[in-house]
């Protein structure tokens, strides 16, 4: 039997073991404090999926670090994920490491460093933007070809969702000054934390060989006072190395939410639209039929019994590590890092892949 140990039993964790035991999976969940666990056992988990699973084995993160397991899955606040990716390559031999995203603040800091540490013990590494392993986006990705688009003309992504969301899932969490969200240097605010918008940008963008971000100009909004300094409003052009044009929008402020991303062609268009009325839907069309729509009934635990899936076809060797990988998980960062800076000089910002020994 596969197994898994999980280090932050929050909402992400609770939905992945879940997911892991359902697929069949030795399922450990850990945390630092023993209230999470007690959260978990008496509260999260029965409300989500009816009852407690007793086979599912409750530690704490410092009992549970040695055991050996498969896949490790890093559900911790972001300024944790690299400290304790490092850590557990160190210190165990799993054959996968998934770390939730976003992969790290925007600093950047230490990704060399696990880049090398899990190249010289040979473990594969993914990163949570699960929404490209949804079955809406595999769908969507048979349009993704120049016959049906023709010449690409534009991409856009937008991830625009009250973070209201998030603490409806966290009740124990008062507001985002009880946690990393309300703080950007941690990985919270909006261009981190809903990072799945701009992933999904790379994605597309990559699928029809539009190539690498090379160029950002992004305009941001920041809440800051005594306490808290997040942004909530980012809006950001993104240019890529064959010329590709496109637009990105994330906030934590609207509502009802918007999550969509578009591709434009001379010919036709594809879009997916993100979890309306339990369901994804995929539109796509040309100038010389009506649009056709999809539409994929799913619950909340869907999307990771698919990242599930995918990782378990990773470790049965069927599926090469692509749309996870850590090397899109990191391109998705140092594109983050880009449009701070950019909203910072307020000015357009190039970014030069040479820089980045690790592509």
């Amino acid at each position: 039997m596969a197994s898994v140990k999980i280090f932050g039993a929050g909402s992400i964790g609770n939905h992945l073991a879940y997911a892991f035991k359902t697929k069949g999976f030795r399922v450990i969940l850990s945390d630092i404090d023993p209230a999470a666990l007690e959260r978990t056992k008496n509260e999260i988990y029965v409300n989500r999926y009816g009852k407690w699973d007793d086979e599912i084995e409750l530690k704490l993160s410092k009992d549970a670090f040695m055991d050996e397991t498969d896949v490790v899955f890093i559900g911790t606040p972001p300024d944790s994920h690299i400290p304790l990716a490092l850590k557990v390559l160190e210190n165990t031999s799993p054959k996968l490491i998934l770390i939730e995203k976003p992969l790290s603040p925007p600093d950047l800091k230490d990704i060399d460093l696990l880049i090398k540490k899990a190249k010289e013990k040979g473990v594969e590494i993914c990163v949570g933007y699960n929404h490209v392993v949804s079955k809406a986006a595999l769908y969507m990705g048979q349009f993704l070809n120049t016959d049906f688009l023709g010449e690409v003309q534009a991409l856009s992504s937008y991830t625009r969702e009250h973070w209201g969301g998030i603490f409806k899932a966290h009740p124990w969490l008062s507001g985002p000054k009880d946690s990393y969200l309300g703080y950007y240097l941690r990985g919270g605010g909006a261009l981190c934390e809903h990072s799945h918008g701009l992933n999904m940008w790379q994605h597309i963008a990559n699928s029809v060989n539009a190539g690498k971000i090379v160029e950002v100009n992004s305009t941001m909004t920041f809440h800051k006072d005594d306490i808290l300094s997040y942004d909530k409003l980012v809006v950001a052009t993104l240019k890529t190395e064959h010329g590709l044009v496109g637009d990105l929008i994330q906030d934590v402020v609207t509502f009802p939410p918007n999550k969509s991303s578009r591709i434009q062609g001379e010919k036709g268009y594809a879009e997916i639209i993100l979890s309306t009325n339990n369901s994804d839907i995929v539109r796509h069309g040309n100038f010389e039929a009506e649009a056709r729509e999809e539409i994929f009934k799913k619950s909340r635990p869907d999307d990771f019994m698919w990242e599930v899936e995918h990782i378990q076809s990773i470790l049965d060797g069927t599926s090469s590590n692509t749309t996870i990988s850590f090397a899109q998980g990191i391109a998705t960062m140092v594109v983050i890092a880009a449009i701070f800076q950019s909203s910072e000089l307020r000015r357009p910002v190039e970014i030069n892949w040479n820089n980045y020994n690790f592509f």
